[in-house]
Parts: C-alpha cells; structure tokens; sequence
C-alpha cells in the first residue's frame, strides 16, 4: 500500500494530535527511528543534537524540561548515554524508559581490545593497557548501525507508544511496518553498494562500526584510539603506523566530531588517504530520514575512499 493511501486510512483511525505524547530519544539515530513510528502523531525530543558527543553530553534545560514531561524514553544504554544516568533515576517510576541494548531481537557484539584487529571476524590483538569502549558487559554500544537491529527497535517502539497512547495504536503500528520494508531495502541496497570494497583493509579513528562492518562483511584493520575522547600516545601511533603498512591499508577515517590531528600523523608519509565517517549523523538534519542518510553516506565515505 502506498504511504499516501496508508496515511488517509489511519487518518480515519484516529486523528492526528497538535499536543501528542511527551518522548523522547537521547541520540539522533534512534530519534529518527522514533519519528518514523510517530510520523503524522507528533514529534518525538531529541536530546544529543549537532556535533555533541553522547559520551560527553552535558543535558541543557530544555532537555530537563522535556524530560519533567516525558512519557516514554528510548536510549542505548548505560554503556554510552553516561550522562542520563542520574536523570533516569528521577523519572516517575511507571514511565517506560527503555534501552536498546536490552530490547528482544537486538543482536550484540563484543567490544574489540587494542588498536589492531585481523580482517572483520572481531579478533583483536590484546595490548597492554588496553581496554574495551563498550559497556560494563562487554558489549560494544553502537549497535543503531545494523539496520536489523534498527527494525528491532522500531518493532519495541510502536510496542510502546501504542501502550502510552492507545488511540494512535494502529497509526504507530503501520509506521513501524512501513519502516521495517524500508530497512530491508536498505540493507540490500548497502550490499550491493559496499561489495567491490569489502575486502580492502582500513583503519578508523575509533572502534564504531562494528555492526555495520560485521553486517556488510567489510575488512576493518584497527584504530587509532580506544575512545573517542582518549588522545593516543606515541607508542600507540607508532603501533597504528605499523598496522597501516603491514595491512596496507587504503585509508584511516576521522570523524567530524573529534580532532583529526592523530589521523594525520598516522598517514603521514604512507600515502595512504583520509575520509570520514560519522556514526551519529552530527551534521545531518535530525528527523525520519536520517537514519537511512547516515548509513548511505557511511557507505558512500567507505567506497570513496576505498574505491579505485
């Protein structure tokens, strides 16, 4: 059924609401996910917005203010969002807050140690001082970049909604089935667009792909820190220069939100390339579509870069 038609149906269902449900979502791609489920209901808040770091994130008032008034809550979980930990405690006890790493059909995946890792099966080689960038289970967080974690997500969230506000139940519940069709178009498409590169070895500036790389079957060789706001020592670039050339890797991704100096450094006198990849979306326009932009222009940076 075309969206179109989808939508004058369930406008007959229920009507659309200006003062919809109070929700809200702490990064930009799982708003995104949430706007689509509440597309023609209301729009959810989003609280890391822009370049911000969710490992960083320092909440500003108009986030208190939506969180006093909140409904329902979607976040990863406490190995990323840190900052939402003491809020979540104040919330009224029957409002759902709801993690993603906890959520049923949710696939997740180890956190790598040290700074190189042999092709895309996860294996790492342990250096001293290393440790994981993952939660306190292990667990890497950014688990949003495989869209079937995605459509998982989305299947929880019109679950939610459909409970918080009951009226607009089966407008939550087309969204979420629409945008379940969507992902799996997606998915395949991203096979088709990243299969010439995915055997070409890289090097990111920090450990954030791993969903889409095991999703994708891609060839990542290290990187170059193991946190986003860690600043490598000399031994450790020392380390990932050597990585580059052993690999002979194409390329080492920065990322918009941190300094590049380190990349750099890495690349400098190898010939290899710099491109950029953003697990977050922080210059893309938040709302329905940026899920499916970001993980296009993940893509599109990787075969760039890769590509001949």
């Amino acid at each position: 059924m075309k969206r179109p038609l989808l939508v004058a149906l369930l406008l007959l269902v229920s009507p659309v609401r200006a003062d919809g449900p109070a929700v809200v979502a702490s990064i930009a791609p799982l708003h995104s996910l949430l706007s689509g489920v509440m597309a023609d209901v209301s729009e959810p808040h989003l609280l890391v917005r822009g370049g911000a770091s969710p490992h960083t994130y320092t909440l500003r008032p108009s986030d208190m203010r939506a969180l006093e008034k909140v409904v329902a809550l979607f976040w990863i979980g406490e190995g990323l969002e840190n900052f939402l930990m003491r809020p979540l405690a104040s919330l009224r006890a029957q409002t759902p807050v709801v993690a993603a790493a906890h959520i049923e059909g949710v696939r997740l995946l180890p956190a790598r140690e040290g700074g190189s890792w042999e092709g895309g099966d996860g294996h790492t080689d342990h250096g001293a001082g290393e440790h994981r960038h993952g939660d306190e289970h292990g667990s890497d967080p950014h688990l949003w970049l495989d869209p079937r974690n995605a459509a998982a997500i989305v299947a929880t969230m019109a679950d939610i909604l459909a409970e918080v506000d009951p009226a607009n139940a089966p407008r939550y519940r087309a969204n979420a089935r629409e945008l379940a069709q969507r992902l799996a178009e997606l998915e395949a498409e991203l096979h088709g667009r990243l299969a010439p590169v995915r055997d070409r070895p890289y090097l990111v500036f920090h450990d954030a792909y791993r969903y889409f790389e095991t999703r994708f079957q891609l060839s990542p060789a290290g990187a170059v820190t193991i946190g986003p706001e860690t600043r490598p020592g000399a031994a450790r670039l020392t380390a990932i220069r050597e990585r580059l050339r052993q690999t002979n890797a194409r390329c080492v991704f920065a990322e918009p939100q941190f300094r590049s100096s380190a990349v750099q450094v890495v690349v400098e006198g190898t010939g290899a390339r710099i491109g950029v990849l953003d697990p977050v979306g922080a210059d893309l326009k938040p709302g329905d579509a940026l899920y499916f932009d970001l993980l296009r222009r993940l893509a599109d940076s990787l075969v760039d870069c890769l590509g001949d």
